[in-house]
């Protein structure tokens, strides 16, 4: 270890225990480190200090318990690791996903050509914008006709057969944009369980069903499973030559495509920079613009670029991804705080909660730093979630009065699609009254004035006063879109991005491989042929796998 990197290893140590310290200590009011009402108490115009905007876009992290002093010390531990030069290592092309030895270039996927990105040397932006127009062109000539099924209908659905970042991030933009009066309607197949294939099956016609195919290697067990299925379906109605007709892939694998049946013409290829829960604005985003129509994929684009130019521009103490990644490293490390709730007051966004949990536990749950030793401190929250109100009649009650309290997302829309006035504001009030319930909570004597004001007799209130009272200062960070159209939506999931990279960066560790998803498959692959009859297998596992697969057999 050379001197400057002894030097910066002690201001990293520094800031963590400064960290720590905070985070047990009382505060100078006598107010204990987590709390948040006595903040508001102290300070009503909170709000207007602990707040930030950009380009429409408004985090609120008031209902946290960060403090200017807290702030700072979160803030240093980011210039202790060097935040801003890793962003810009990110940037510039390095190949900061080391394990791999891969450059991670999604930003290069929505930027202009002029932005310069480049890999290992290699200006990618030529390679971006040459798929991007192909993808362009065969959205075109689907919309406009020219491009049929083997029988000469025009396609009006799309099956995107894919699984986790070729799967989540396309199926949720779609639900979350789609209307009646988009160019095409869109399936997304992943589960390796044929009731999907079943269920899906009905709702489609095989001579308007145009099918993508998106694996990179080509090879991934569920997602080839599944296209299996769907092309002897397409084969029992329209034969061989007519099936081909109606696949196009998202792969890098020609060879693998060309022995399927895919015309090389119909394969959109993605880099290895280009990892799989980032994969969004690739070739694996086809679906969402044969969909929505280019148009819409391209303001998707947009959104995300608009972020991407707030995270390398910023300041750090006025960056969102930033102050949100340090929100929830103060809640994590700090205050152990091990889980978060993603709550989207939207409909439309239901399937959020199940794309950040892959974008978000994939990244960051690892236990070793980039060096292979272990990290020494707690990692990745479990992230979970649903959309508001059904959230409230669910899993609500556990955040309100359980025994650990769970930092939430809460993510509202100012201004609905839909003219129903009233339904929206008893939507957003639901939101707001969250985050305030939350943090106010209710103490034992304004639930005995309130029962007492009901004419509730002393000993029924001295029965139920314990089961009543909620504790409060239970933290929530509130992210206000002026309206969810393709601009934001790219926003706020660039935002999530980017706060990945950043906790990756202050935990040191690699948030862009991803070796855990590998081991259930390798054994997966053992177990398969031992599930037909008659199959034995002596001692090649535990006794527990042993005893389950006969009883299977």
């Amino acid at each position: 270890m050379t001197a400057s990197d002894r030097v910066q290893a002690d201001r990293v140590q520094a800031a963590w225990a400064a960290i720590g310290d905070l985070a047990r200590r009382p505060r100078p009011d006598g107010s204990a480190p987590h709390a948040i009402r006595a903040l508001f108490a102290a300070d009503p115009g909170r709000f207007d200090r602990f707040s930030r905007r950009a380009d429409g876009l408004l985090l609120d992290l008031s209902k946290t318990s960060l403090t200017e002093e807290v702030l700072a010390a979160l803030l240093a531990l980011a210039e202790a690791v060097g935040l801003a030069a890793r962003r810009d290592a990110m940037a510039g092309g390095a190949a900061i996903n080391t394990t791999e030895r891969r450059a991670v270039l999604h930003m290069a996927l929505r930027a202009p050509r002029s932005a310069g990105f480049r890999a290992e040397g290699e200006d990618v932006a030529a390679e971006v914008e040459a798929v991007l127009g192909r993808m362009q062109a065969f959205c075109a000539a689907v919309h406009d006709g020219t491009l049929r099924g083997a029988t000469g209908e025009r396609f009006t659905d799309v099956v995107n057969i894919g699984i986790g970042g070729s799967d989540l991030g396309p199926a949720m933009v779609t639900r979350a944009l789609w209307t009646p009066a988009a160019p095409l309607r869109a399936h997304y197949l992943a589960n390796v369980d044929a009731h999907a294939w079943e269920a899906m099956r009905p709702q489609l016609d095989p001579a308007r069903t145009l099918v993508l195919v998106a694996s990179k290697t080509f090879t991934t067990q569920e997602t080839m499973t599944n296209a299996a299925l769907v092309r002897d379906w397409l084969r029992g109605a329209l034969g061989e030559a007519g099936a081909n007709q109606h696949f196009a892939a998202l792969s890098t694998n020609l060879k693998a495509t060309a022995g399927f049946g895919i015309a090389p013409d119909r394969v959109f290829p993605f880099r290895d920079w280009v990892g799989g829960r980032f994969s969004l604005w690739s070739a694996i985003g086809l679906s969402v613009a044969l969909a929505l129509g280019w148009e819409g994929f391209a303001r998707l684009l947009a959104g995300a670029r608009a972020m991407d130019e707030h995270f390398l521009a910023a300041p750090l103490a006025e960056n969102l991804p930033v102050l949100l990644a340090l929100a929830e490293l103060w809640h994590v490390d700090g205050l152990g705080y091990p889980t978060r709730a993603v709550l989207p007051y939207d409909e439309r966004l239901a399937r959020l909660p199940a794309h950040l949990q892959q974008l978000e536990m994939e990244s960051l749950g690892k236990r070793v730093t980039l060096e292979g030793a272990p990290v020494g401190r707690q990692t990745g929250a479990v992230v979970f979630g649903e959309p508001g109100t059904n959230a409230q009649h669910s899993f609500m009650q556990l955040i309100h009065q359980g025994t650990l309290p769970v930092p939430c997302d809460i993510i509202l829309i100012a201004r609905p699609d839909h003219p129903h006035a009233d339904s929206h504001r008893k939507l957003l009030a639901n939101g707001l009254a969250q985050a305030e319930a939350l943090m106010r909570g209710k103490s034992a004597a304004q639930v005995e004035q309130e029962m007492a004001a009901a004419g509730t007799a002393p000993e029924e209130i001295a029965r139920l006063l314990p089961h009543r009272v909620f504790p409060g200062d239970r933290p929530s960070a509130t992210l206000v879109l002026p309206h969810l159209d393709a601009f934001t939506l790219g926003q706020l999931i660039a935002l999530y991005e980017h706060k990945v990279f950043c906790l990756g960066a202050l935990w040191h560790i690699n948030a862009f491989d991803q070796w855990g998803v590998e081991l259930g498959k390798q054994l997966a692959g053992v177990l398969l042929p031992e599930l037909e009859a008659g199959a034995a297998t002596p001692g090649a596992h535990d006794g527990s796998t042993e005893g389950l697969l006969r009883a299977l057999r």
